[in-house]
């Protein structure tokens, strides 16, 4: 197992190394550049030569390329142009608050998708069955964006029962030692700051939950339905072998691979992909930032950015995979 680890471990430095040409060369092809994003209006050619010159832009981008990458090595990721701090920094403060907004959604969407998956198989072909599979289709075409607006309307603005943006309410003098507000608030005392926390990760996490959860309850659904009509089940039913063991032990784990597959990749995709969710939620995550950075051509962030996230994808996947041979012995992770 630690070979092959190791070997995955190795692997992933070639596959990042082709993501920052790619990067870099994608980054550069965006209309405009930093220079006129920053100044706007006031932006005159001699401006705009000095921005280029004081961040380098005006280099061979062969040059500019192997500048960032000898940067990297050493550990530097740049400096943000929108805030003047290092894109390391600015990647630790916002990557608890999206972490967060990621745990939730994906606990709310494996517990759910999972449970109803489950529990349509159970009942295929029953109106439970089809009110499971109507409920995922709905689930996957609702756009993120509009799902957030409609929840924050009914449950902030019209019914007043949960907060509509940010983290935490701002009036809270609350401690962050580590920037993750619930597990601060737990460790700190600040019960009230932990339970603000929490209520304003649910729209936003519903929002992002939405898409997974569809997902997952249709992929469990199948799974459990192509393994509860396999022949071992069948024959451990006419031995006699209790219920329970035949839907815990039988079914739901040898239906769990291609489900524990679709988890890890959508808890990716989430970490990746949160950002409409934080931009309607104004959630100070990474996605808020990347979305901030695209508009005004911040190279450097988004390079680390989209690095650090590369990074963090293929770990879970390698975890994904290194699952299999717990959940099922047979299978073994080359």
């Amino acid at each position: 197992m630690l070979s092959t680890i190791g070997r995955r471990l190795l692997l992933l430095v070639p596959t990042l190394f082709g993501l920052t040409l790619l990067l870099f060369f994608w980054v550069r092809a965006l209309p405009g550049g930093p220079a006129v994003a920053l100044l706007g209006e006031r932006a005159t050619p001699e401006r705009v030569a000095e921005i280029n010159e004081l961040y380098g832009f005006n280099e061979p981008l062969v040059a500019q390329y192997f500048t960032w990458l000898g940067q990297l090595l050493q550990g530097n990721f740049g400096v943000s142009i929108q805030t003047q701090r290092p894109v390391t920094e600015e990647f630790v403060r916002r990557f608890p608050a999206t972490l967060e907004l990621t745990m939730f959604a994906i606990i709310l969407a494996v517990g759910l998708g999972v449970a109803i998956g489950y529990w349509a198989a159970r009942r295929h072909g029953r109106a439970g069955d089809h009110f499971a599979v109507f409920a995922s289709l709905i689930g996957i075409t609702i756009p993120v964006f509009f799902l957030g607006v409609i929840l924050k309307w009914i449950f902030a603005v019209q019914l007043g029962w949960l907060p509509s943006d940010g983290r935490q309410d701002p009036r809270l003098d609350a401690t962050h030692y580590t920037n993750f507000y619930i597990f601060d608030g737990i460790i700190t005392g600040e019960w009230d700051a932990a339970w603000d926390a929490f209520l304003h990760l649910i729209l936003p996490g519903i929002a992002l939950a939405t898409i997974p959860l569809a997902i997952i309850t249709r992929i469990t659904r199948a799974s459990v339905l192509e393994v509860q009509n396999s022949d071992f089940v069948r024959t451990g039913m006419a031995k006699g072998i209790s219920r329970g063991t035949i839907r815990g032990r039988f079914i739901l784990r040898n239906s769990l691979l291609p489900v524990v597959t679709t988890i890890g990749l959508q808890f990716g995709l989430l970490l990746s992909g949160a950002i409409l969710t934080e931009s309607v939620f104004a959630y100070p995550g990474i996605g808020s930032f990347l979305s901030r950075a695209i508009f005004t051509r911040d190279y450097p962030v988004l390079q680390g950015f989209i690095l650090f996230i590369a990074v963090i994808y293929a770990l879970i996947n390698l975890a994904v995979d290194v699952s299999y041979s717990f959940i099922d012995p047979r299978v073994r992770v080359q």
